[in-house]
């Protein structure tokens, strides 16, 4: 019997990191996540590099970050680099590999490496595939039921969900893998990646869940004392459409659709306690980046605010004991050092290729650089031990940020005359982090950006990504569309 370590790797969708009762959240309820963060290693400083979805999941499967891996933007049509993934590597090391849930590459069925992937897709038809959700909901009597909800993919409206509990893709992500575990080789090592397509919009919670926090007082969403800038005012415009009461409901669903994940890994940590594999896991719990949802006036992700690029990261499970108090939870991470770390946890010798760098090692990252986007909302990030600073090219707009002592990020420091060496250290890094086209904002060395367009964007009368009646799978889909 082998007897290296199991890993059982949590993935989420856009889950902020500070939305956990472990952060101090009295309004949310995550007993289970809680628990995990209090008897393993809890990385207080873990960024996304590149907030948005496919990006961020090319960077934790290859160890790349997005200068490498090649995308930054939310390319829905590139295809993974030709190199190592962990899957792959992990395969090769005599693991059997197991995905169930949201992988997010192209083509679609790409097992990037695992022996077995049953996978969500959240209704992509546009790219000529069904996916095992959407298989095993005609199969059993729902055919083209999955968004008769009504709720969009990328809009914050909210209603409880509307078919039984066992077709919600949280459930049904949940017991497949439960019976992927079940039926695991024994003589292997076991790669389990649990990629759950929520917290991410749609909002349509379990009645169960919401009512759990019908009564709930919400803490309040962030505010601050920035400067009004233009692309500050169109970063705010989405949010900006929601009233009070439903911004109160976007987050009680929000909420509830967290609690759901947390109540399902209390069922997977069961399901391998009595495989008698408990004991012999690494559990690891992510998110590929977070949500504002309405901090600062904001909503979703493709921002290097706290809300949308800092993440949770755990890793947890009775194999991580040694490694507590050691002075590691403090350290700054980003999702490519997922993979080395991972490796070098199981014993797994390393792939030159990668960015990342082991968390658990000798060596410490200095600062990270984060960068999202092209043209108008292009944004980039220096985030060292202490400091943050934001780069918007658009009007040549600085923001920084002591995350020391003020890690809700409600005052720009940019302009304190006390913090100019700082301000021009965290430049020169920035400075020397660019590259391509992004170095047409530099004259001389020094910052010039572009000014603002005269107008702003038309409106998205696709409602961002809205879906509809999905039997006979829908046809007519653009090459320009926007899934996220």
């Amino acid at each position: 019997m082998d007897k290296r370590k199991n890993v059982l790797f949590i993935c989420v969708d856009e889950w902020p990191g500070y939305l956990f009762g472990h952060e101090g959240r009295s309004d949310v309820m995550t007993p289970t996540i809680d628990f995990l963060a209090s008897e393993g290693i809890r990385m207080e400083n873990a960024y996304s590099e590149c907030p948005v979805c496919i990006p961020a999941r090319r960077s934790l499967m290859t160890g790349l970050s997005p200068r490498h891996h090649g995308d930054r933007v939310y390319s829905d049509r590139m295809p993974m680099p030709d190199v190592p993934t962990m899957a792959s590597v992990f395969h090769d090391a005599g693991y059997q590999t197991i995905a169930v849930g949201k992988l997010h590459v192209y083509p679609q069925r790409d097992r990037i490496g695992f022996d077995e992937a049953l996978i969500t897709e959240e209704g992509r038809y546009e790219f000529g595939m069904t996916d095992d959700h959407q298989i095993w909901m005609g199969e059993h009597g729902y055919t083209g039921e999955q968004f008769m909800h009504g709720m969009g993919n990328n809009t914050y409206y909210t209603r409880p969900w509307h078919l039984p509990e066992e077709a919600h893709e949280t459930s049904w992500v949940t017991k497949m893998m439960m019976k992927e575990m079940m039926r695991h080789d024994p003589t292997r090592p076991a790669f389990f990646y649990v990629s759950y397509q929520y917290p991410h919009p749609p909002l349509v919670p379990l009645k169960a869940f919401l009512d759990k926090y019908e009564d709930t007082v919400l803490d309040p969403v962030y505010a601050d004392d920035w400067n009004d800038e233009w692309i500050i005012r169109e970063m705010r415009k989405m949010a900006s459409s929601y009233s009070p009461r439903e911004v109160e409901a976007a987050r009680k669903a929000f909420m509830a659709q967290c609690t759901h994940i947390d109540y399902s890994i209390r069922m997977l940590l069961g399901t391998l306690r009595e495989l008698s594999m408990l004991d012999d896991t690494i559990i690891v719990f992510m998110s590929d980046h977070g949500d504002m949802l309405f901090d600062h006036g904001m909503v979703a992700k493709r921002l290097f605010y706290e809300g949308s690029a800092s993440i949770p990261l755990i890793f947890s499970g009775k194999p991580m004991q040694e490694y507590r108090g050691k002075g590691f939870e403090d350290r700054l991470c980003s999702v490519a050092d997922v993979m080395p770390t991972l490796l070098s946890l199981c014993g797994i010798e390393d792939i030159p290729q990668m960015d990342g760098i082991s968390i658990f090692g000798d060596v410490k990252r200095d600062y990270i650089y984060g960068e999202v986007s092209e043209g108008t909302k292009s944004t980039r990030m220096i985030r060292d031990d202490r400091y943050k600073l934001i780069y918007y090219p658009c009007g040549n707009v600085f923001q920084l940020f002591d995350m020391e002592n003020d890690r809700k990020e409600e005052h720009d420091l940019s302009s304190d005359p006390s913090l100019s060496s700082v301000m021009e250290r965290m430049k020169r890094l920035l400075a020397d982090s660019i590259y391509g086209d992004d170095l047409g904002w530099l004259d001389n060395g020094t910052f010039k950006g572009f000014d603002p367009p005269v107008t702003s964007s038309s409106p998205d009368f696709g409602l961002y990504n809205q879906r509809g009646y999905h039997w006979p799978p829908p046809t007519g889909y653009s090459n320009k569309g926007k899934n996220a």
